[in-house]
């Protein structure tokens, strides 16, 4: 009896337990992450197993007749078009609700914590001045965070990881969450106390209709100056627009960000807050590295195998 077909745009050539669960399950075609390659190879699929790299738009499932399900290694679903999935009956198997994994993996936290240090002491100016050369200490003063206010926006798994980070820097801790969630040291709040009193603002909420753009022009005005924000979550969260006007007038001193709206686009490096990046140090971008560690990879993308391989497989 011959295998399903599942496409994996995903790279898991340093996983070998995951290409074990997929392989002994499905017949496999690895392919690149780019919508070009999923038109030529989802036809033929029964499962797709997801890269954030690339978007599974309504176009592509109009081209795969036989997509019973697709799976991601995430608990964000935007490179999904859900809507689609759900008109098309395809099963979308996500982590979001995986709590006893998912409190394993703590890497998104600490890439977090990472862009707060990194804005606080100018690290990426600092690193710049050494290589050429330049021992300008004073020109890089930086700020120091014990006993600043640090607001976590979305108090669940990650949030309260961060919030166990700030209480050992020594930082006052509020938190703000549309559930009634109660975090040990953490002061609750709402969303407006906590635009007003942090000194560093970290976003730790799921992308929603409702949340799309949710900070955007008043909400930076509400904020304190010379604040800072970290964005580890998804880029559509904020007004890009605004954030740019904020850093640009000095609202907020920084800005970490490891997403942004659009990543998927093939003029990246024309994305707006990419082009103010090159010429501004006061905003920090990764590339979507919160999830990507050898030890979180591993985790990840072996439960999401292992749900496609339940799937087919009850």
């Amino acid at each position: 009896m011959s295998k399903p077909v599942v496409v994996c745009a995903a790279d898991i050539g340093h996983l070998p337990e995951t290409q074990a669960v997929l392989e002994d399950a499905f017949d496999v075609r690895y392919v690149e992450p780019t919508e070009q390659s999923l038109a030529q190879e989802l036809p033929d699929a029964e499962a797709y197993f997801a890269s954030l790299h690339v978007r599974l738009t309504a176009e592509l499932m109009a081209l795969a007749p036989k997509l019973r399900a697709a799976a991601t290694p995430s608990t964000g679903l935007d490179h999904i078009d859900f809507d689609a999935a759900e008109e098309r009956n395809i099963a979308v198997l996500g982590l979001k609700d995986d709590r006893t994994l998912l409190d394993r993996i703590t890497a998104t936290a600490e890439l977090t914590w990472t862009l707060l240090l990194a804005c606080a002491r100018r690290i990426p100016e600092a690193v710049e001045h050494s290589r050429k050369g330049i021992w300008a200490r004073d020109a890089l003063r930086g700020r120091q965070i014990a006993y600043k206010t640090l607001g976590i926006l979305g108090c669940g798994r990650l949030g309260a990881i961060v919030a166990d980070y700030g209480r050992a820097f020594r930082m006052r801790v509020i938190g703000c969450d549309r559930r009634n969630v109660q975090l040990p040291d953490v002061e609750m709040v709402s969303f407006e106390r906590l635009l007003r009193e942090s000194d560093i603002l970290t976003i730790h909420i799921h992308l929603t209709p409702e949340n799309r753009r949710l900070i955007g022009p008043d909400q930076f005005a509400m904020m304190k100056d010379g604040a800072v924000l970290i964005n580890t979550s998804r880029g559509a969260i904020l007004d890009e627009e605004a954030l740019v006007g904020a850093l640009e007038s000095g609202k907020l001193s920084a800005a970490g960000l490891d997403v942004i709206e659009g990543e998927w686009r093939e003029d990246l490096s024309q994305h707006p807050l990419i082009a103010y990046e090159r010429m501004h140090p006061n905003l920090i971008i990764t590339p979507h590295l919160g999830g990507v560690t050898y030890e979180s990879q591993e985790m990840a993308y072996k439960a999401a195998a292992e749900k496609l391989v339940a799937f087919f497989h009850p």
